[in-house]
C-alpha cells in the first residue's frame, strides 16, 4: 500500500460465477448496489428481477429510483454468500458498491487505510486486497464525467 493516501478500498470479486473488477467497499453504504454495465455484461435479463421500489440517496445528495433487485452468489476465496444487490442506472466509474449488508453477512472488516477486507473463515482470517490503481482509474474516470466540473481558472475568474 502506497501511504499516505486517501483512496477508495476497491476490490475484485466473483460475482454470479463471473470475476468483477472496480468494486468499491463503501462502510457507509446501507445497500448493495449494481450499475448498469455490470448487469449487462453478466447477461442479466429482466425475467431475473425483483422489483424494488424504495428511493436511494446518491453521493451527492441526490434522489435516485432503482431499477430493480436481484439476488446473486458473491465469493470470497471460498466463502459464498448471497447478496441483493439493487440496480440502480446511473453513471458510476464502479461496477458495483458492496456495502454493510454484505459486509455483515460476511463478518468482514474493512479498512481503506489498510487497502483491505478481513474476513472469518474456517477459524482463519482471510483477507481481500484492494488495488489502488483501480481505485485511481476509478476517481479519474468520475472526474472526467462531471459534467459540471470547473477548473481552478474558471472558479478563480468568478472570484
Amino acid at each position: 500500500t502506497i501511504q499516505p493516501h486517501d483512496d477508495a478500498l476497491v476490490v475484485t470479486l466473483r460475482i454470479g460465477g463471473y470475476n468483477v473488477k472496480r468494486v468499491m467497499v463503501d462502510q457507509g453504504s446501507a445497500v448493495d448496489i449494481m450499475y448498469p454495465d455490470l448487469y449487462k455484461g453478466l447477461g442479466l435479463k429482466p425475467e431475473d428481477l425483483a422489483t424494488y421500489s424504495s428511493p436511494l440517496v446518491s453521493f451527492e445528495g441526490r434522489m435516485v429510483a432503482p431499477k430493480r433487485l436481484i439476488r446473486l452468489p458473491v465469493q470470497t476465496s471460498m466463502d459464498v454468500v448471497e447478496v441483493y444487490f439493487i440496480i440502480v442506472d446511473v453513471f458510476s466509474p464502479y461496477t458495483a458498491i458492496m456495502g454493510r449488508p454484505w459486509l455483515h453477512t460476511l463478518g468482514a472488516v474493512s479498512s481503506t487505510l489498510h487497502q483491505k477486507v478481513k474476513y472469518p473463515f474456517g477459524g482463519q482470517v482471510l483477507e481481500i486486497v484492494g488495488s489502488q490503481v483501480a481505485a485511481w482509474q476509478c476517481l479519474v474516470a468520475a472526474i472526467q464525467h462531471w459534467p459540471e466540473a470547473e477548473t481552478s481558472a474558471t472558479a478563480d475568474n468568478g472570484l
